[in-house]
């Protein structure tokens, strides 16, 4: 009688018999051969409903005989029981069988390679299968008894049962997500729970990297490995390069944290190792410290899920990878069009300024000529001997004297823009006395706006002492006429008018912040301006209409300069009109150089005023 030990499960949970074990020798060239191949087609209860094996009639068969019976001993599996489960198990899950049965006729028994497939019908469903068989061995009795009792052991079925279903799972899992990190948790998880190891880590594998632990299944009490390095050693190394289970000695890992031997096999992709799996078992239950024998049906389970888990990341890390690729060329795609409508905008910019710019020059050669034309009118007329009497010669050179400070004055302005725009106005700040400053203009501007009729009045702040502004003189008296300019240029009827008083406002000034300032409006009747052109008013070379240009005159740099001379001296200027047609005010700050006295209450009769 041969011993139980002389077999052992194959690998797909059939069996196969220890050829040294035969008692009679076996023709090898018997089973290479078409007369091997045996097809059958059965249903669920074992009834043959068809039977086709060339080598029937050598053993004295007649197949015949057998359509329509059930599994019976004149032909048919040893352990019938475990074959009518296999039958059953591929009508249940529609899929093949594959398995190792050995077969018994008039005391003669053969081991036959089975595939068991079930006929599907259109309905989705199955009731029969057709088995195809090849003749792998002859047996003897005891082999074939022995085969059958293993066959019958129900535990090593529903131990591969359990497996089957566990990859089933687990690779349905892993191929439900393309999310790298959830592939590797899901594997370790499943793994650690259907082999019942103490853990199971996952460690990605870059050629000439330590070993990183990404992912772990542990039980309860036992060190977390999770982001540790390790080096690949010999076993480890080895792993690496085969696509088998091998077991790896502690020392290979760390000694503290994994005192007994681990189980290590890499995941593939395309022939290329693209992780490696750490199985660990500390102990079986038993409390005998000791290696764990593995069972054929979990090396395979182990093999399988490491196919599947080696494809998954392949594609998770190519789904990753695209991902990344397609975020890289979204955000170059942006830059892109950022860059283009940046490039956009400055080619409208570029387009409005040299507009602006034409226009400007435009407008600015009619300045100039006209002043220019006057002066060479004016001293051709006394150079010809045209002036009748010397005050008639006296009148034309004071219009050619009016001629040349006008276009002084805008040669000055000309001039003043392009330093502002070159970064190179220097200014120098003084104390500057308000009332000094007030009657300057007063002086300048008030007899313009008699010559239009218009009245012209200045309101001082109500203040015990002088108000001191720290500012520059000459600049300052330069945005005031021009603002008071614009006001008796554009204004027909009505008048102008001038406020100044003091606000509480901290504002930087002389690297310092002062503790209050003067704010100046200048406010007048006149024409107005639209509120959708207001934005045009401080623009360079820019006015608010290029066709007045001919009837009120002026460059379009006057209102510009004085922002920035305003700014320059640490204040702010302002515009507001309700519309055209409804006057305007300009209003600037300028800081203190000290705090006046100021007079709380005041009599109207007592307001300082200088007007008309």
């Amino acid at each position: 009688m041969t011993s139980p030990s002389d077999f052992s499960p194959s690998l797909s949970n059939g069996f196969t018999a220890n050829a040294s074990a035969a008692e009679q020798p076996f023709d090898r060239s018997e089973a290479s051969g078409s007369n091997t191949d045996l097809v059958l087609t059965q249903d669920a209860t074992g009834r043959y409903l068809s039977f086709f094996w060339p080598a029937a009639a050598q053993y004295g068969l007649e197949p015949a005989r057998l359509i329509g019976r059930s599994i019976d001993p004149q032909f048919g599996p040893v352990a019938p029981q475990f074959y009518l489960e296999r039958v059953q198990r591929a009508l249940d899950l529609l899929l093949p069988e594959q398995f190792q049965c050995p077969f018994c006729f008039a005391g003669q028994y053969f081991l036959f390679n089975l595939v068991v497939s079930p006929i599907l019908l259109p309905q989705g469903q199955a009731h029969q299968v057709v088995v195809v068989g090849q003749l792998h061995d002859r047996l003897t009795e005891s082999q074939a008894q022995t085969l059958a009792q293993v066959a019958a052991c129900p535990a090593v079925f529903a131990s591969f049962d359990r497996y089957h279903k566990l990859l089933t799972q687990i690779t349905w899992d892993i191929r439900r997500t393309l999310d790298l990190e959830t592939i590797w948790q899901r594997a370790v998880n499943g793994l650690g729970e259907a082999l019942a190891v103490s853990r199971c880590v996952l460690c990605t594998h870059t050629p000439g990297e330590p070993l990183r632990v990404v992912a772990e299944y542990l039980q309860a009490g036992l060190p977390s490995l999770l982001g540790q390095e390790i080096t690949p050693g010999t076993y480890l190394s080895r792993a690496l390069t085969t696509t088998r289970p091998i077991t790896v000695p502690s020392e290979e890992i760390n000694p503290d944290d994994l005192p007994h031997p681990v189980l290590a096999i890499a995941t593939c992709y395309q022939d290329q190792p693209n992780s490696l799996i750490l199985l660990h078992q500390l102990d079986r239950g038993s409390g005998v410290q000791g290696d764990r024998q593995w069972h054929e049906a979990e090396l395979e389970l182990l093999r399988e899920l490491a196919d599947q888990v080696g494809t998954g990341i392949a594609h998770a890390t190519l789904f990753a990878e695209s991902n990344s690729l397609a975020a890289e060329l979204q955000k170059a795609n942006d830059s892109l069009m950022q860059q283009h409508q940046e490039l956009e905008d400055a080619r409208a910019f570029a387009e409005e300024a040299s507009r602006l710019k034409s226009e400007f020059l435009a407008n600015t050669s009619h300045e100039l000529r006209t002043p220019l034309n006057g002066m060479i009118g004016f001293l051709k007329l006394i150079m010809d001997g045209m002036a009748d009497d010397p005050e008639e010669q006296n009148e034309f050179l004071q219009e050619a004297y009016r001629s040349a400070v006008h276009l002084h004055d805008i040669l000055n302005d000309i001039l003043d823009i392009a330093k502002i725009e070159a970064g190179k106005m220097q200014l120098d700040l003084n104390p500057v006395r308000l009332d000094d400053l007030l009657s300057d203009v007063e002086d300048f501007t008030r007899p313009l706006a008699h010559q239009k009729h218009l009245s012209f009045e200045i309101r001082l702040p109500a203040t015990r002492d002088e108000v001191v502004l720290l500012g520059n003189y000459q600049r300052l008296l330069q945005v005031m006429l021009n603002l008071v300019g614009n006001a008796i240029k554009f204004t027909h009827e009505g008048g102008i008018t001038i406020t100044a008083e003091v606000i509480e406002k901290k504002i930087l000034g002389h690297n310092q912040d002062q503790p209050s300032a003067v704010k100046i409006s200048v406010a007048d009747t006149g024409i107005g301006v639209s509120l959708e052109k207001q934005d045009k008013l401080f623009q360079s070379f820019s006015q608010v209409d290029g066709s007045r240009t001919r009837q009120y005159g002026g460059t379009g740099l006057g209102l510009a300069i004085s922002q920035k001379l305003v700014e320059a001296m640490n204040g702010v200027v302002n515009f507001y009109s309700m519309g055209e047609g409804l006057g305007s005010t300009v209003t600037f700050t300028v800081p203190l150089y000290q705090d006046p006295l100021m007079i709380t209450a005041q009599a109207p009769d007592t307001m300082n005023l200088l007007t008309q």
